[in-house]
């Protein structure tokens, strides 16, 4: 073998350890739980989309104003949907506004599922092919968007919202909103 071949057969493993080294360098100290948003300050989508406890009725982006509220992306097939969902039972009871997107699913197993586990959802957006979700920039469900009284996304928490994610990460930014609305004179 050559010396520019040893040479060559030396540097590639050489330079991809320097390469992969760098990268976890890189993202040593960020939470790889943490997906960003490029939604993050910007109007949630638009969308026309019927209502999963009345389809007559087709609900927009414009009913998320006027409000700060929880957009919680759900579905009967999804377990941790159920893991959660104690959690925003309890929040709505406590007066947090949630409006529930219901993600690929069938109307009548989503009906039911409420029926059977309470319905912590002031409304409900079908979205049985999922195009809402995919304007969203949803990996999966469960995500739990925060939305201020403008219809802007302001955080978004992806997996199950138990009780330390909502203590620790939600509800400080969603009091800040409300707060935000109260300073500037409009109901939160």
């Amino acid at each position: 073998m050559s010396t520019r071949l040893r040479f060559l057969v030396f540097l590639l493993p050489l330079a991809l350890f320097i390469a992969l080294a760098l990268l976890l360098w890189n993202r040593n100290g960020t939470d790889p739980s943490m997906l960003p948003s490029a939604r993050l300050q910007q109007p949630v989508p638009a969308f026309a989309l019927p209502s999963l406890t009345d389809p007559a009725v087709t609900l927009t982006a414009d009913q998320l104003k006027g409000q700060v509220l929880l957009l919680n992306v759900w579905a009967t097939w999804c377990v941790s949907c159920l893991v959660e969902h104690p959690v925003l039972m309890r929040l709505a009871s406590e007066g947090v506004p949630i409006v529930g997107v219901n993600y690929k699913d069938q109307r009548p197993a989503a009906l039911r599922w409420l029926e059977n586990n309470g319905n912590p959802y002031s409304l409900i957006i079908e979205d049985a092919r999922g195009d809402l979700a995919i304007d969203l920039g949803v990996y999966g469900a469960p995500e739990t968007y925060l939305i201020d009284r403008d219809g802007r996304i302001r955080y978004r928490a992806v997996g199950v919202l138990d009780e330390r994610a909502w203590r620790d990460e939600v509800q400080p930014r969603y009091q800040a909103l409300l707060a935000e609305a109260a300073a500037t004179g409009k109901e939160g």
